[in-house]
């Protein structure tokens, strides 16, 4: 559970701009979002390998 303490004379929106930012920050969206479909281990880990390999050919033009 998400607890956002307010501060005495706090504007609200700021307050609930602090706690989308947390919330958001812990990915329980993301979490959810993944969980929506099953994705086969071997899709996950080729499309980690591809990350990976763009990542690479980023660091690499990069020098």
């Amino acid at each position: 559970m998400i607890i956002i303490p307010i501060k005495e004379g706090e504007n609200i929106e700021r307050a609930l701009k602090r706690y989308k930012k947390k919330y958001e920050r812990t990915g329980a969206l993301k979490e959810l979002r993944n969980r929506k479909q099953f994705d086969k281990p071997s899709v996950i880990n080729r499309q980690g390998k591809l990350k990976a390999i763009y990542i690479e050919k980023l660091r690499k033009a990069e020098e």
